[in-house]
């Protein structure tokens, strides 16, 4: 069998060494953010947990290449631009489609945490739109 001949090591992420806040003006109020994979590359993939504290809320917002939110904890809530209200638990997994104009955040009750999961295009993988 071939031996790999790789002498990289792979990348270990560590959990909580990278945590900030997220820019300011996205959500009602300020989260924390830990980037996973970072990536500006068009079809690059970004990847991030996200912490927010009840009753946090992104503004609207679209992803070029759509997006997938994995819940980790807590409850949550996601919104398609005119249409109803999902509440979302630990374990559910979401996906919004390319440029489909979408928020979420915290239930008022619970805190909610999630991996989200996009792609950049033209050096962004995000544009936030109004509150």
């Amino acid at each position: 069998m071939p031996q790999a001949t790789s002498t990289q090591s792979p990348a270990v992420h560590r959990a909580g060494t990278n945590m900030r806040p997220s820019p300011e003006g996205i959500a009602t109020a300020s989260f924390l953010v830990e980037p996973l994979v970072e990536s500006s590359e068009d079809g690059g993939l970004t990847a991030m947990r996200c912490a927010l504290e009840p009753g946090v809320m992104t503004r609207w917002h679209t992803h070029p290449h759509g997006q997938i939110l994995y819940v980790l904890s807590g409850v949550g809530l996601a919104e398609r631009f005119g249409g109803p209200t999902e509440e979302l638990y630990a374990g559910d997994c979401i996906s919004f489609a390319p440029n489909e104009r979408h928020r979420h955040g915290a239930t008022p009750e619970n805190a909610f945490s999630y991996i989200s999961i996009q792609a950049a295009q033209d050096g962004s993988a995000v544009t936030w739109l109004e509150e």
